[in-house]
């Protein structure tokens, strides 16, 4: 499982992984059975969230979003952790 992230100048990628982990979770109890993609997703966000510099990253990617540029995260599972990168996407 991959997940696409898109960070703007108005939403970082801490919030925007955060308010993806948000919805993630409503749809996780609103359930009415176990959901072992959902909760996989959860976990990425949650181990992406608690592991990562959001400052530092912010600082990577923002001057390509200035630019007018869009970035894309990418986060999958790696073992006991989350792995990700980014790219710049061309508008």
């Amino acid at each position: 499982m991959e997940i696409e992230l898109f960070p703007d100048l108005s939403s970082c990628i801490h919030t925007t992984a955060k308010k993806e982990y948000e919805g993630t979770m409503k749809r996780l109890f609103e359930s009415e059975t176990e959901n072992e993609e959902l909760q996989e997703k959860v976990e990425m966000l949650r181990m992406f969230l608690e592991s990562t510099d959001a400052i530092k990253l912010r600082n990577e990617y923002e001057p390509y979003l200035i630019e007018g540029k869009n970035v894309k995260f990418t986060l999958r599972p790696a073992g006991d952790r989350t792995e990700y990168w980014w790219e710049v996407i061309e508008k």
